[in-house]
């Protein structure tokens, strides 16, 4: 059967169309992703910009229109869900009518669902390995440990994110070193409970996995991507030196410099300072020498979950 999974973040909104046959395998079949940035200033105004929700209307409707040429004769089940911005917004459900009126059907799910969706389209490739996911988004950051083809153990969603940390705390150009050192304690203060309690249930990661743009970016920049290449970066380890050197060489750099930065997205520029800072102090509390980078994430966790549901 044939599924549509659209995730719209705090900063991308993202499209994946699949099968997934009888064995419960995914086939992908067209996949596209676009920076929306629908969470700008949510953080300080509780509101989405009405400009924010054009961007990300606009671009769903080039989904809606993908997935109808790719429909033929056949019924795709189509999942829309939104994440942080959207569960802050006081005017979510402006979005979702006007996504309603595009014939998609929106859903702001929680953190927690969120997180177990994440895990189940991370660890695909990891089977039978207790692991350490992330999915460091623009608005929240999900922390997830479980072993893969059985489960999670424990997570827990964070209302941290690269946007929202950029919005917070890096306020200059480039950002100080000071700002770099405060966003860093705030981050290790509000995930060391997360550990603490992994600690407790004697889980012990063999292997830390990082999806979305934030870990993928790090494998793009650190190999010098000017074409960005998934199945390259799908696997690839980053260790805790060359995501330190990356941080000091980006932070270093002011805005009109680093959007330059070969393997970057100029429209993620503004906030992988931030981004790679979380990444960083998650890495640090886990105890491991690196994290591996995943393609697979929240949008194979949506299909996959689809599938069971409307098999």
């Amino acid at each position: 059967m044939r599924y549509a999974a659209i995730d719209i973040g705090t900063v991308t909104a993202r499209l994946l169309v699949a099968d997934v046959d009888e064995q419960g395998a995914l086939h992908e079949l067209y996949r596209r992703s676009e920076i929306v940035n629908l969470g700008a200033g949510v953080d300080e105004t509780g509101m989405l910009a009405p400009d924010a929700i054009d961007r990300v209307c606009a671009v769903v409707a080039q989904y809606r229109t993908a997935i109808d040429e790719l429909s033929g004769d056949e019924l795709i089940v189509v999942r829309c869900l939104a994440t942080s911005a959207s569960r802050d917004a006081r005017n979510a459900d402006e979005f979702a009518n006007r996504l309603a009126e595009l014939g998609v059907e929106l859903s702001v799910i929680p953190g927690e669902y969120e997180a177990q969706l994440s895990f189940l389209g991370a660890s695909g490739s990891f089977l039978g390995e207790r692991l350490l996911v992330s999915d460091v988004g623009g608005g929240s950051t999900e922390l997830i440990a479980g072993v893969a083809g059985e489960g999670v153990v424990y997570s827990h969603s964070f209302n941290i994110g690269s946007r929202r940390a950029t919005e917070r705390l890096l306020q200059s150009d480039p950002p100080t070193r000071a700002e770099q050192e405060d966003l860093a304690a705030w981050v290790q203060e509000e995930f060391t409970p997360f550990f603490n309690e992994l600690q407790s249930l004697g889980f012990v990661p063999q292997r830390y996995v990082a999806v979305a743009g934030t870990a993928t970016t790090a494998v793009s920049i650190d190999r010098g991507m000017e074409q960005y290449q998934p199945d390259v970066v799908h696997g690839s380890a980053v260790d805790a030196e060359t995501l330190d050197a990356l941080i000091r060489h980006l932070a270093a750099l002011p805005l009109e410099e680093r959007v330059k930065v070969v393997g970057l997205q100029p429209k993620r520029a503004p906030i992988i300072v931030a981004g790679f800072i979380i990444l960083q102090q998650v890495l640090k509390l886990s105890g491991l020498p690196s994290f591996t980078a995943s393609e697979t994430d929240i949008l194979e966790g949506i299909i996959l979950d689809s599938a069971k549901k409307f098999r």
